[in-house]
């Protein structure tokens, strides 16, 4: 029997579009995160799952309807779903007697699990019960990461890896200072995991430079983390690897210092300075006898009779 390999073409302008937006690209499209609930989930989780969906909006997928599936287990329907959503980031929220309020985050590296985090919720306040106004759908947040054990511990390092992630958004070349208005705080400490979300006010404070308050909008979780899924060193490495068209190339004589002022070295051939050009003056030109204007003549010596 031979296996035959069968390379379906498009049949219209719209499937074309949809294939191409699939093709790998030296330059990835947004991430997109697909949100799923467990077959068994309780208040907490159902809630804390719409409201980390709303912190992602547009760039969010979420599932209404329950998927039973344990993914430290057999991470197969995830690898689905993820390659059927053309999603790289994702989020299950499940509810059990041995782990309570359950929620794993993790992100796809080709269509297959590449590191996981199960994170407990030990204490939540969704984004109504704070009440206070909140920041546009779709706002870029500020990133803080506090805490010693994000720098040190090589569980919390990635975990702190996955979490940017997850909500940093897509990639700007610029943002303006009235759009700097949402702050994601992460702290860790005595094996707690602290999220808060703020919205940043600029007020006036007499100067040029404003003066930032802080207020509280939602959603609060505590966090305590459960069980890990760490990809390989190799593995790691080979999914943080850049095609060879987004690297720079290297260009002859020139250096950048650490505030990216840019330096050049040029080499030029020595010089005869005695053809050197200079400026025309005046009292610089040459008499006929060979004596510059301005200089009197030397005098003849005398000789003795």
């Amino acid at each position: 029997m031979w296996d035959i390999c069968l390379i379906r073409k498009p049949k219209t302008k719209r499937s074309k579009r949809f294939l191409q937006n699939r093709e790998a690209k030296l330059v990835e499209n947004a991430k997109t995160a697909m949100i799923l609930k467990g077959g068994n989930t309780s208040e907490t989780v159902t809630h804390a799952l719409k409201d980390v969906y709303a912190l992602k909006k547009p760039n969010a997928v979420l599932y209404k309807k329950k998927n039973i599936m344990r993914p430290f287990e057999d991470p197969t329907s995830l690898e689905f779903f993820s390659k059927k959503s053309d999603c790289s980031l994702f989020l299950f929220g499940s509810h059990n007697k041995k782990r309570p309020n359950n929620l794993i985050f993790g992100r796809m590296f080709d269509s297959h699990v590449l590191d996981m985090f199960e994170l407990g919720v030990d204490r939540f306040s969704s984004l109504k019960d704070i009440k206070s106004t909140k920041c546009a759908e779709g706002t870029k947040p500020m990133l803080l990461f506090a805490g010693e054990l994000f720098h040190t511990d090589t569980e919390y390092t990635r975990l702190r890896s996955v979490l940017t992630d997850f909500f940093r958004g897509p990639t700007v070349s610029a943002v303006r200072l009235a759009g700097l208005e949402h702050v994601l705080h992460f702290t860790a400490q005595d094996g707690k995991i602290y999220m808060r979300s703020y919205r940043v006010k600029l007020k006036k404070s007499g100067c040029r430079t404003p003066r930032v308050e802080l207020e509280e909008i939602g959603p609060a979780f505590d966090f305590v983390l459960r069980r890990t899924h760490l990809a390989s060193d190799d593995l790691y490495k080979t999914a943080h690897r850049q095609p060879r068209g987004l690297k720079a190339k290297k260009k002859k004589n020139i250096s950048h210092d650490t505030f990216g002022t840019k330096y050049g070295r040029l080499h030029m051939q020595k010089q005869n300075l005695d053809k050197l050009q200079t400026r025309k003056m005046k009292g610089l030109r040459k008499r006929k006898g060979g004596v510059k204007s301005g200089q009197t003549p030397p005098k003849k010596a005398r000789t003795g009779l």
